[in-house]
């Protein structure tokens, strides 16, 4: 069953996705057999067409979606058979079924249900009466609803017989398969969001001001606001409804039931009424939430993993010997020398800031440090004193060849406290912790930022309000593609780094530095074999993602898989010369046919891949280091100044905008509107994530603490045009309250003259 119904979800994904049926199907046999999306994407790609990770990725995800819909279809087969009301014509309505929201429209009459007000209208025999009046044929209403009164069965008078009546057709429309498809759709394309703050909660909720009277229409509400509105209902801020205009909803309800104009019909539609308030748009805007939620968490995710993969992606430094510094004012400095591996060789702190301002020692204890470890770079958190710090380092007269950095330290807190940092410095406390981990950052990002829960990092927005399964699955996602991307020296990666490596899982990557902490370094790629538990299989999946650069074998420390050495080999035989040879050589690479190795298996995809990794063996794919400064003498928010040109650093890139850090402790929104002088749709488009750029100041706020910046050439060219924060649609100002657009402007006068 189980088959057919695989069978069945590659046919689907086939349509869905325009793609090769033989394709999808490797790919769902691959994953099927526990093949990890890069091992698919990098080394199968004559099976898959060479699909890239995303596309797998979608693969993976649609299955499961598919899966878990036939999970409920065959679970709502089992109850209505139960109830022995399963006929042929409702079988085949639940097996053509295409989404869930379709088979729980047709489960709805058949669902087991407390009781309601229909439940008890029946009870009491009125059930008849009902089927009568929804007929709406032409009859003495009221002497045909008298003869169902029964003090014996709570009916004693017209009217309740009446109300008993219309509760059972109000329940009748609501399950209307017909009816909740058009309501439905009437809510996507009509329905509006509208929010209102909550009596009393105006001064508790100032974050939320925007939204204290909000409407717009929900197929144009961005995730964004909507996951923020969701979080101040949440938060007891605000009152959130969504719903369509309610003479819409009513009519398309009212067309599709009444059928004449007689008494009849009259009890028909005050139940229609009944039905869309009490039952119908409660029902759907659940459903609709529930929806909108679901797609703004897709959003969110896909933004947040954007963002992760650019910062995981940053350039190193290298191996470098570096001094870190944790920055702090009454507290001090912590400081960490580390030597080329990230190995802590000393610690201390010191207080060259306020109130002690022990310049002097402090610079004595640098300079001696800096001499002793033969220190070729300063790592500095940018968190609290760093622009001071930053500034006392550069005035103490190091050698110009020492580099002075400045590390986003986002996240450094959250290692320093965990389990990762203890297990590592049982001995050390978390200053000590901390101040190694922004060393060790700068040194190589993505090997330390490993070892933090991405949603610490500081790079996505709404990460606890979204669905926590999903995220932590799209963040592994991209952890695991940014660490099989760049390959992992077996002999120097932690476990937390090797954990993400196609094929081991947190126990074998423990295994394997366990078994190297024991017997030395690995010698090529084939001893991995020897560690307890790392079987064939695992090692086809993560040996071309491994590197062991003083191997025998020159190979081990390329991508090219240990199941493709026999290829390169002929090749070097073909041409006469060995492998070492032939990875060196250009000119001799340039005499390949490699057409004469195609086989059955074997395609010029992955002989294309071969040859590049014979070019560069092992390159990194990220970019080359570069040194960044923030401006002298603009550190905090008070030093801003209207139309300042300021250098800064891309942190967060959202679906409004992009924050960029300008070394002031808050960071700066360059609105979509700002991000270039064409038009940006997307802002992933114009900025990523750890980019260097140019920013204008063009808003300063500071009791709100809140910075706008701007990377046109001329921000100030249009100024009526800009549009307010938070990308919400243009408002009329209220009365005797200045505009964005008339601030704005008073402010550019001001900064002309």
């Amino acid at each position: 069953m189980e088959q057919e119904n695989i069978s069945r979800w590659i046919e689907q994904i086939t349509k869905e996705f325009s793609l090769q049926h033989k394709n999808v199907k490797a790919v769902a046999d691959l994953l099927t057999e526990g093949a990890t999306i890069p091992f698919i994407s990098r080394y199968r790609k004559e099976l898959t067409g060479s699909m890239d990770e995303v596309m797998i990725a979608n693969i993976r995800d649609r299955l499961e979606q598919l899966r878990e819909l036939d999970k409920r279809r065959e679970a709502i087969i089992s109850s209505i058979e139960k109830q022995g009301k399963l006929t042929p014509e409702l079988m085949q309505a639940v097996v053509a079924a295409t989404s869930l929201a379709e088979l729980e429209d047709i489960y709805l009459p058949y669902k087991p249900k407390r009781k309601t007000r229909a439940s008890a209208a029946k009870e009491k025999g009125l059930e008849p009466l009902a089927q009568k009046i929804f007929d709406q044929e032409n009859f003495n209403l009221e002497e045909f609803a008298k003869t169902f009164i029964d003090s014996e069965k709570g009916v004693n008078e017209l009217q309740e017989a009446l109300e008993g009546a219309r509760d059972i057709i109000a329940e009748w429309i609501s399950e209307n398969q017909e009816t909740r498809k058009h309501v439905r759709e009437l809510f996507w394309k009509e329905g509006a969001v509208e929010s209102k703050v909550l009596k009393g909660k105006e001064a508790e909720g100032q974050k939320y001001k925007d939204y204290f009277e909000w409407k717009e229409p929900i197929s144009k509400t961005p995730s964004h606001r909507l996951l923020a509105l969701r979080r101040g209902e949440k938060e007891g801020i605000l009152a959130l409804d969504i719903f369509p205009p309610e003479e819409d909803a009513l009519h398309a309800i009212e067309r599709q039931f009444i059928k004449t104009e007689n008494a009849a019909s009259e009890q028909v539609r005050l139940a229609a009424k009944d039905s869309y308030k009490r039952l119908l748009r409660p029902s759907l805007e659940t459903e609709i939430r529930m929806e909108t939620k679901m797609r703004a968490d897709e959003e969110a995710i896909k933004v947040f993993a954007s963002n992760l993969k650019e910062l995981l992606l940053s350039a190193p430094l290298g191996q470098k010997n570096v001094l870190a510094l944790d920055p702090g004012f009454r507290t001090g400095c912590k400081l960490v020398c580390l030597d080329r591996q990230g190995k802590l060789l000393h610690f201390e702190a010191i207080y060259p800031n306020e109130p002690q301002r022990d310049v002097a020692k402090s610079a004595t204890i640098i300079k001696g440090l800096v001499q002793k470890y033969d220190i070729e770079a300063i790592a500095i958190g940018n968190g609290t004193a760093s622009r001071e710090t930053e500034s006392f380092v550069k005035s103490i007269g190091l050698n110009n060849k020492v580099l002075v950095v400045m590390v986003n330290e986002s996240g450094a807190s959250v290692y320093s406290a965990s389990e990762v940092a203890r297990e590592e410095f049982p001995d050390k406390d978390v200053t000590v912790r901390g101040a190694v981990s922004i060393g060790r950052r700068l040194m190589d990002p993505l090997a330390e930022l490993v070892k933090i829960d991405p949603k610490s990092i500081g790079v996505g927005q709404y990460q606890h309000d979204v669905d926590q399964t999903k995220l932590k699955q799209g963040l592994d996602d991209v952890v695991m593609s940014c660490v099989n991307s760049v390959g992992v020296e077996v002999n120097t990666a932690s476990k937390e780094l090797l954990s993400y490596v196609s094929g081991l899982s947190p126990a074998l990557a423990k295994n394997i530095v366990e078994f190297r902490n024991q017997n030395g370094p690995f010698k090529d790629r084939d001893s991995l074999m020897k560690v307890p538990r790392l079987g064939e299989k695992v090692f086809e999946q993560a040996a071309g993602f491994l590197r062991i650069h003083d191997s025998s074998n020159p190979l081990d420390s390329s991508a090219v898989h240990p199941e493709s050495y026999a290829i390169v080999q002929r090749m070097a035989a073909d041409l006469g010369c060995s492998v070492k040879d032939l990875m060196s050589g250009a000119e001799l690479r340039k005499q390949l046919d490699l057409n004469k190795y195609v086989t059955e298996k074997v395609g010029l995809p992955t002989l294309n891949d071969i040859l590049s990794e014979l070019e560069k063996p092992g390159r990194d794919p990220r970019e080359v280091f570069e040194v960044f400064s923030f401006t002298e003498g603009v550190n905090s928010i008070g030093d801003l100044k209207i139309g300042m040109k300021l250098p800064g650093i891309v942190t967060n890139v959202t679906n409004f905008g992009a924050f960029v850090d300008i070394g002031v402790h808050q960071d700066g929104l360059v609105h979509i509107s700002h991000l270039s002088d064409k038009f940006v749709k997307d802002p992933k488009e114009a900025v990523t994530v750890q980019q260097k750029v140019q920013v204008t100041v063009v808003e300063v706020d500071v009791p709100r603490k809140r910075i706008g910046l701007s990377m046109k050439s001329d921000p100030f060219a249009q100024p009526g045009e800009m549009p307010a924060r938070g990308n919400k649609p243009k408002q009329k100002p209220k009365e005797k309250e200045q505009s964005m657009e008339e601030k704005l402007a008073m402010l550019v006068n001001k900064f002309k003259k």
